[in-house]
């Protein structure tokens, strides 16, 4: 008896629908037309006999069974691409697809370095970057939406493995009238109600507390900034002090301020950028060497 199954296109299009929860946007994440992704569900819904999508003029509902059904084809989508991965880890190392993820107090200073250099190095590998904070960041690792992710740690990532690529200092960023003598600033010296930080969410914040080993602070910070170039330009009005790591001074980021930037008196003054990817990944050995000349590039 010949059995039809599901095809990995229509599986890779109710997952997209259920990741989205709109068929426009859905459609637009699988490069197809919404007419061709609505067809493909309806296709699967008959093959199975089953309803999987309650559809409406505002609502994408999923049924109790579909939302079964497109949990089942996340995995069945995330086996076939390691399937694909094995394969290809037989060739050349690093060349093909290899999604990226990079957290924003990362992303923008270190990738204009390295994007050219790696390029250069590996000019058959297509690299595709997405830049998120590191917990919707590792979520995509473990969904299989990205195959790598550039983070700071500590953070608790789940089952990862890592190479640490470098250590990234934190130090203060005062006004210009305010920054005190050149020297370490003890941490008991920061004035709570003058420390802005970043929002929930970005881990640079969590590294900042933990460096000053003060948990009070977290309850009393001033404000909150949705990136460090807006945390820069809070400090640069006088709204008060922030942190913000060497690699982001290096690359420029107080150029044309009248910001003082002071290291940290303290045993946890840095984060240590790493690449992480899943244990169960079996490009583990491609990443190792990604993460080696990352480290050494950076």
């Amino acid at each position: 008896m010949s059995v039809h199954l599901p095809t990995l296109k229509q599986l890779q299009y109710l997952v997209a629908l259920h990741e989205q929860g709109h068929f426009g946007r859905a459609a637009e994440q699988c490069f197809v037309t919404q007419s061709t992704l609505s067809a493909g569900i309806r296709e699967l819904e008959s093959l199975l006999g089953v309803t999987l999508v309650e559809r409406t003029r505002r609502v994408v509902r999923f049924t109790r069974l579909g939302e079964r059904i497109a949990d089942r084809a996340r995995r069945v989508l995330h086996e076939a691409e390691e399937m694909a991965d094995v394969a290809r880890a037989q060739g050349r190392p690093l060349t093909g697809e290899l999604r990226l993820g990079v957290i924003p107090t990362i992303a923008p200073f270190l990738l204009p370095k390295l994007l050219p250099a790696l390029r250069k190095d590996y000019p058959d590998l297509q690299l595709f970057l997405r830049e998120e904070t590191s917990q919707s960041a590792c979520e995509a690792l473990h969904r299989g939406q990205l195959d790598a992710v550039v983070l700071a740690l500590p953070f608790a990532c789940g089952d990862v493995d890592s190479i640490d690529l470098f250590a990234d200092r934190l130090l203060l960023a005062f006004p210009g009238s305010e920054a005190p003598p050149q020297g370490a600033i003890p941490p008991e010296d920061i004035e709570e109600g003058r420390l802005l930080l970043l929002e929930d969410g970005h881990c640079l914040k969590d590294h900042a507390l933990a460096a000053c080993n003060r948990p009070e602070l977290r309850a009393s910070a001033a404000m909150m900034g949705t990136s460090l170039h807006t945390l820069v330009q809070m400090v640069e009005n006088g709204l008060g002090l922030t942190f913000v790591p060497e690699m982001a001074i290096k690359a420029g980021i107080l150029e044309g301020t009248g910001i003082e930037a002071r290291p940290l008196e303290s045993v946890h003054d840095a984060r240590r950028v790493a690449l992480a990817w899943r244990k169960s990944s079996p490009r583990a050995k491609e990443f190792k060497l990604l993460g080696e000349a990352l480290a050494k590039l950076a």
